[in-house]
C-alpha cells in the first residue's frame, strides 16, 4: 500500500507535482478547505451577471441587425464574446485543477458541481456553467449543505437548464396566458439532489414540489426574480409537510422546503454513499458510509466534518486503487506530472486549447461541460474502462506529452514524480527497459497504476 501522502495526492487531490510536497495525509487535505481559495482569482471566469450582460448585448445586436440600425459584424462580435467566454471557462476549469497545490477543494467543487449538474444549452447558456460552480458550489464546499442546496436550486443556470423559468402554477394568474407547470426541477430536486431514487416519495410529492417552485424565474432582462402572480395559490404538501398557504406566495416557503430536504435522513444517506462511491469505491464499505452519515447528522450538514469523517475512516485509504480516474482527472493528473502548471494551460491560444484539451476529452468520452443529463457523469469503472476509452488514453499518453514537455528527462525520475511509491514493480521494470524517454512517459501515463486511484 502506498504511503498516506501518496494516496492523499492521487486519490483525494488532483495528482502529484514534480518538486512539490504532497499533502501529508488527512489533516493536510482538511487544511486545504480551511484556508483561502485562490483559484478563481488566479484563473478567473465571468460571473452570471457578466454573462447576463453578454446575452443582453447579443440580443440587442440581433435586434439592431434586424431593424437595420446595426450590422452583421456587430452581431457576430457579440456572439463571439459568448463563445470565447465558454471556451475560456473550460480552460480555467482545467487550469485551476492543474494549479491547485493540494487539489482536495478542486475535487470537491467538481464533485458537487456534478451532483448539481447544469448543462448550458446554446451559446447564451454555456458560459453560465462555470459561473454556477463559482457562485453556487465553490463558496459552500467548506460550509453547510443546506446553503449549497439553496444556492444551487435558486441559481439562474439551474432555473434555465431545468426550465423552471417557464413553469407557472396551473391556477395562477400567469396560467391564463397559456403557460403551465413544468416538473423538471421538482423531480430532479427530490430524485438527484436530495432524497435519491427509491427514497419513499411519490409522484404526488414531485408535483407538489414543482407547484411550490412556481414563481421562480430568470431572464436576461430581469435577472433572478420571484413572481407571486406565477406561483400556484395556496399551500403545497411535500413529504407530509405543508408550505405556504393563504395570501401572497413567498420565496421563503421554497427556502423552508429546501432546508427541510437538506436535513432529511434519506438525503443524508443518499449523499453519504455518493461521496464514498466517488472517492473510494464503486461498492463502498458500508461502515464508511455509516460513518459519513453519522457525521452529517451530528453536525447538521456542515461539510468539513463530513469530509473529516470520510478521511478518518480506514476504508478511505485501504481501498486505494479501486477507483478509475475519469478522463478529465486523467488529463489534469498527466499535466501535473508533466510539470505543465496552471499558467501553461491558461496561456493556450483558442485553437491550441481545442486541439490539446477539448478534443482529447471528447475522444475520451467526457467532453467538458456536456454530461448526458442532469444525473451528471457516471461513476462505475466499466463505463470508463471500455476498449475505446482505454485506446484513447493510450493514444494520448503516447502522442500528446511531447507537446507539453519536450524533454521528459530521466524516465525513472518521471515515474517517481508521477506516482511516487504507487508505482508497481511491473511498471517500474517496463520504464527501466523503455527504448526512449517518450516511450517511458507513455508507459507511465497509460498504465493501470496511473489510471487507478
Amino acid at each position: 500500500m502506498p504511503a498516506a501522502a501518496t494516496i492523499a495526492a492521487l486519490r483525494f487531490g488532483t495528482g502529484l507535482v514534480p518538486g512539490g510536497a504532497p499533502p501529508a495525509g488527512a489533516a493536510a487535505l482538511l487544511d486545504d478547505l480551511s484556508g483561502p481559495d485562490p483559484m478563481p482569482a488566479r484563473h478567473p471566469a465571468p460571473s452570471s451577471e457578466a454573462v447576463r450582460a453578454m446575452i443582453l448585448a447579443l440580443r440587442e445586436a440581433r435586434a439592431a441587425r434586424k431593424d437595420g440600425t446595426g450590422s452583421q459584424q456587430d452581431f457576430r462580435a457579440a456572439q463571439a464574446r459568448l463563445v470565447a467566454a465558454a471556451r475560456g471557462n473550460g480552460v480555467a476549469q482545467i487550469a485551476r485543477a492543474v494549479a491547485a497545490p493540494v487539489g482536495f477543494r478542486e475535487r470537491l467543487v467538481a464533485f458537487w458541481a456534478d451532483h448539481f449538474t447544469v448543462i448550458g444549452r446554446g451559446a447564451e447558456q454555456r458560459p453560465m456553467v462555470l459561473a454556477f460552480a463559482d457562485e453556487a458550489i465553490r463558496p459552500h464546499v467548506a460550509g453547510r449543505f443546506a446553503d449549497m442546496l439553496r444556492a444551487a436550486i435558486l441559481h439562474p443556470a439551474m432555473l434555465v437548464y431545468l426550465e423552471q423559468n417557464v413553469s407557472v402554477g396551473p391556477n395562477s394568474a400567469a396560467a391564463r396566458r397559456g403557460r403551465g407547470l413544468n416538473e423538471n426541477l421538482g423531480r430532479e430536486l427530490l430524485e438527484l439532489h436530495t432524497l435519491g431514487v427509491g427514497a419513499g416519495y411519490g409522484q404526488d410529492d414531485v408535483r407538489q414540489m414543482a407547484l411550490l417552485l412556481t414563481g421562480l424565474g430568470w431572464s436576461p432582462q430581469a435577472g433572478m426574480t420571484f413572481r407571486p402572480e406565477a406561483a400556484e395559490p395556496g399551500a403545497e404538501t411535500v413529504l407530509g409537510r405543508a408550505y405556504g398557504g393563504p395570501g401572497r406566495a413567498r420565496i421563503a416557503d421554497v427556502e423552508a422546503a429546501l432546508d427541510d430536504l437538506a436535513r432529511r435522513p434519506e438525503t443524508l444517506r443518499h449523499l453519504s454513499r455518493k461521496l464514498a462511491v466517488h472517492f473510494c469505491a464503486d461498492d463502498p464499505d458500508p461502515d464508511l458510509v455509516a460513518t459519513i452519515e453519522a457525521a452529517w447528522r451530528a453536525h447538521d450538514g456542515a461539510l468539513v466534518p463530513v469530509c473529516e469523517a470520510l478521511l478518518s475512516h480506514p476504508a478511505a485509504w485501504d481501498s486505494f486503487g479501486q477507483k478509475i480516474r475519469q478522463p478529465q482527472d486523467f488529463l489534469v493528473a498527466a499535466l501535473r506530472a508533466l510539470a505543465v502548471g496552471g499558467d501553461g494551460v491558461a496561456a493556450l491560444a483558442p485553437p491550441v486549447a481545442n486541439k490539446r484539451l477539448f478534443q482529447p476529452l471528447r475522444r475520451l468520452g467526457q467532453p467538458i461541460g456536456e454530461p448526458a443529463g442532469p444525473d451528471g457523469w457516471p461513476e462505475a469503472a466499466d463505463v470508463w474502462l471500455t476498449s475505446q476509452g482505454l485506446a484513447g488514453r493510450i493514444d494520448w499518453a503516447m502522442t500528446q506529452p511531447p507537446f507539453w514537455s519536450r524533454d521528459p528527462g530521466d524516465p525513472r525520475l518521471f515515474l517517481r514524480n508521477a506516482l511516487a511509491d504507487a508505482a508497481g514493480p511491473v511498471l517500474t521494470t517496463a520504464v527501466a527497459r523503455a527504448e526512449s524517454g517518450r516511450e517511458a512517459v507513455g508507459l507511465v501515463l497509460a498504465s493501470p497504476d496511473f489510471n487507478r486511484r
